[in-house]
């Protein structure tokens, strides 16, 4: 089978349970059910929590997550509607935009939360001690590398000086362990893992480079804002009312979210409750921030001209007022 009629058969098979409908099995009767992609990233630890307070509460809707492990996948579920929202690199989501593709940026999932990691033993201080090596990063699409960029330029490296290879999240900390790359720029809880395993250790944290950084928003399709905005809105709230309970029981959200990442909860404990690693508060993306990242997607040659911010955001969904969610995690 080719990799075209692969990719056929799955979003066809998705499309029967991506949209909402009258929920089956673990959704409540009378509900709506929407699926929503995610990595297994701390940038969409709000997802999971989601995902487990729709099914543990009185929300409006029943919210699926569905666990993805790279970015090309997740660009083709949303592309031919095998997804109706899902979170997604920034970058990315501003190209499938310009490429005409119907979606829109509703939220932001994070801020801050990547890592640049090196080998333990490299003894390197700086992005420039880098030079001539192989770096991963999650995608070109991503901020990741659109910082990555601004730093080379800021400590006099060319283009060509570091080796960019993109490589899923969850292969980077493996990769460098086997010596594969010299170093990686990713969400977390995949840098922690090697600063935990003993073979990586920490060059930057994104909040060094860039204060309150942005790697992945929160997208959904415009048909499903047209024709189901109160589940959009019940996503939007549910995301936000999740992130302000994180902030609050960040061993809870661990919890709930280490089944759902297949990860070992130690790792995400260790990376929620680093002071300032991570966080789920002020998560409206502003003008400024979003035009930011235009200009250095058109800069990169990610986008071919700079975007309307009316094209690919609409904060129209967004709550007045956030309060966190009320969970109980047993």
């Amino acid at each position: 089978m080719t990799r075209s009629q692969f990719l056929g058969l799955t979003s066809a098979l998705l499309l029967s349970g991506c949209t909402p409908k009258a929920p089956q099995g673990g959704g409540a009767p009378g509900r709506e059910t929407l699926e929503v992609g995610f990595l297994p990233v701390t940038c969409h630890l709000t997802c999971p929590v989601t995902d487990f307070a729709s099914h543990t509460t009185t929300t409006g809707t029943t919210f699926e997550s569905r666990r993805f492990t790279d970015w090309p996948t997740v660009s083709d579920a949303l592309r031919t509607g095998a997804l109706k929202a899902t979170f997604m690199i920034a970058p990315m989501a501003m190209k499938l935009r310009e490429d005409g593709v119907p979606c829109k940026i509703v939220y932001l999932g994070h801020r801050d939360g990547s890592t640049v990691m090196v080998r333990k033993d490299d003894p390197a201080k700086s992005l420039a001690d880098l030079k001539g090596k192989t770096m991963a990063i999650p995608s070109k699409f991503s901020n990741q590398y659109l910082v990555l960029r601004k730093l080379m330029e800021d400590q006099g490296l060319k283009e060509d000086d570091l080796k960019f290879v993109e490589m899923p999240p969850p292969d980077m900390p493996t990769a460098l362990a086997q010596k594969s790359i010299d170093s990686y720029f990713v969400g977390e809880p995949h840098a922690a893992k090697a600063e935990l395993d003993g073979t990586g250790r920490v060059l930057y944290h994104a909040k060094d480079i860039w204060p309150q950084f942005i790697s992945c928003v929160l997208v959904v399709r415009d048909d499903l804002a047209k024709e189901k905005p109160e589940v959009v809105k019940d996503l939007v709230r549910g995301i936000a009312q999740s992130g302000e309970w994180a902030e609050t029981h960040r061993d809870e959200a661990a919890k709930v979210a280490a089944p759902k990442f297949k990860q070992k909860e130690q790792i995400i404990k260790f990376v929620l409750n680093d002071p300032g690693r991570v966080s789920y508060r002020q998560l409206t993306p502003s003008d400024p921030e979003m035009q930011k990242i235009v200009e250095m997607a058109v800069k990169a040659k990610i986008l071919k001209a700079p975007l309307p911010l009316t094209d690919f955001l609409d904060r129209s969904f967004i709550p007045e007022k956030i309060e966190a969610v009320k969970l109980d995690v047993k």
